[in-house]
């Protein structure tokens, strides 16, 4: 099953400006990108040659972190700042272990939102849902997820590649403390976070170019990353490099990436 909530015109795609989610989609080699945004992606490159790994390394953390939690029984899941779909997405792995699993997708990106169907193909007996919503209001979103998710039984909130993009006058860890209150015990916290302490030099300059597309982005430092699992149970290894996250046989990135990664569960 799906079901979508979206107020969405193809205008509303602003081709001429680079945008953040059609730089990932390039960096992960896919289709949905413009001019604009091979002009920024070769500005980044050029200060940041790895960024194609890194963001290949984060998918993949995000593969082996939905299989981590659906083998431990998880079937609910709530991914914020969902991005262009690549497959698998995440319901697919989920669903693949458990077909019955729910998946609320929530993102503010009328590019997702044109891709909403292609994205929303669930089991039968499974059910995937998007709503057209921005992490920097977490009340919408709860209460869109509420609609489709049992709050009473653990849900897996995955904010992947994501907080990197909410500056700190938005204040980051007050969001995380709001979607996950009304979550049961049980729940688990999936975060990736690009960090600055590979190449400090760099990301004022990377900012720059992601802010001509009026999305700032805030590397963050281990420190800064491990403050999002305040109060929650971290699951082994901890907040780590993304490639020392459960290294598996299905990571085709092995070297370590300016990417820190962690999953911890709420008591």
């Amino acid at each position: 099953m799906k079901d979508t909530e979206a107020g969405f015109s193809a205008d509303e795609i602003d081709t001429s400006k680079p945008h953040s989610a059609r730089l990932y989609d390039y960096f992960l080699e896919g289709n949905d990108n413009y001019p604009a945004d091979w002009e920024a992606a070769a500005k980044i490159i050029k200060l940041f040659p790895s960024v194609k790994d890194t963001a290949r390394t984060n998918r993949e953390f995000m593969h082996r972190a939905a299989r981590f939690l659906t083998n431990r029984g998880l079937h609910q899941f709530l991914d914020v700042g969902t991005g262009i779909p690549t497959e698998p997405n995440l319901h697919q792995i989920v669903q693949q272990i458990t077909p019955r699993a729910r998946v609320v997708y929530a993102d503010n990106d009328p590019i997702v939102l044109r891709h909403a169907e292609a994205l929303l193909q669930s089991t039968p007996e499974g059910r995937t849902a998007y709503a057209d919503a921005d992490v920097r209001e977490p009340e919408a979103i709860l209460s869109y997820a509420k609609q489709h998710l049992d709050f009473e039984q653990p849900i897996a909130l995955s904010l992947v590649a994501l907080l990197q993009f909410v500056t700190d006058d938005h204040d980051p860890y007050q969001i995380v403390r709001t979607l996950l209150e009304p979550m049961a015990s049980g729940s688990y916290l999936v975060v990736s976070h690009v960090t600055w302490e590979f190449n400090p030099k760099i990301w004022d300059r990377i900012d720059a170019i992601y802010r001509q597309g009026g999305t700032p982005v805030k590397a963050r430092s281990h420190s800064e990353v491990l403050r999002f699992f305040e109060g929650l149970e971290l699951c082994d290894p901890g907040v780590v490099l993304s490639t020392h996250w459960h290294p598996d046989s299905e990571m085709q990135i092995l070297d370590e990436q300016p990417l820190y990664v962690g999953v911890a569960r709420k008591a």
